[in-house]
């Protein structure tokens, strides 16, 4: 997709891929024959600039035919460089600004708990992202709602354009900040599927507490000349280098 556009953030497609699939496959209570359904958990992808992880796994969940991926990032394409709710079924919230998607799960989780309604919120932001402000207020005011129907997910892969994060601004001790806040905090390997499975089975992890999963990451996952690389923040792939990473990835090119 990326390579077919000339646009993309490849490297942070790849660092939240794991865990998207899992969430789709087995973890959000979701109807991709009734998108709207009221009663269905939100997923909202706060880190958008990652839009072709999230196209390509509501495609293979069954919110559109896989085909029409081929239209990433085209002109007035419906799949544009960042989620656009209005465009697509199964988008939650129009996201790429950062700092936006955590303080939107928040409100959505507090309708939540104001209609008595049992469906969940999940949030995925990238670590980076973390330097927003927005993220801290939300977080406080999550612990503050007790919303434990709140689950933020972080892709802590340790990159962010043009440098490493704690080059940036100091995130560790990350765990301890949150709990800080009032959350329950869990840290896995973002790339193993049943230590995912696991964890997202406990949920919500204490009552009364919203839930942080810091999702230990590799930028460029699976492909040897992108993985833990900064400048794969952004980068589109030679036609030599997509060979090579789909080989590597078990797929062949078209």
């Amino acid at each position: 997709m990326v390579y077919a556009a000339k646009l993309g953030h490849p490297g942070g497609d790849m660092s939240a891929a794991d865990v998207l699939a899992t969430l789709y496959s087995n973890v959000l209570k979701i109807d991709p024959a009734n998108p709207g359904a009221p009663d269905r958990d939100r997923f909202i992808l706060s880190k958008g600039h990652c839009s072709a992880a999230l196209y390509s796994v509501l495609a293979e969940t069954g919110y559109f035919p896989v085909a029409e991926l081929s239209e990433y990032m085209k002109p007035l394409s419906k799949f544009s460089g960042h989620p656009d709710r209005n465009k697509l079924p199964g988008v939650e919230a129009n996201t790429g600004p950062l700092g936006h998607g955590l303080p939107i799960a928040v409100g959505a989780a507090k309708a939540a708990k104001i209609k008595g309604e049992s469906w969940r919120v999940f949030v995925m932001t990238g670590d980076g992202e973390l330097q927003e402000g927005s993220n801290w207020e939300a977080a406080m005011a999550a612990s503050h709602f007790q919303l434990d129907n709140l689950t933020l997910i972080v892709d802590r892969n340790r990159l962010q354009q043009g440098d490493e994060t704690e080059r940036t601004i100091t995130m560790e001790p990350l765990a301890e900040r949150f709990r800080s806040f009032g959350w329950a905090v869990r840290e896995v390997d973002g790339h193993d599927i049943s230590l995912l499975l696991q964890t997202f089975g406990e949920l919500p992890f204490e009552k009364g507490r919203p839930n942080c999963v810091i999702a230990r990451t590799h930028k460029g996952r699976g492909v040897s000349f992108m993985e833990d690389r900064v400048e794969w923040h952004h980068k589109v792939p030679l036609a030599e280098e997509l060979a090579t990473a789909l080989k590597e990835l078990g797929e062949e090119a078209e």
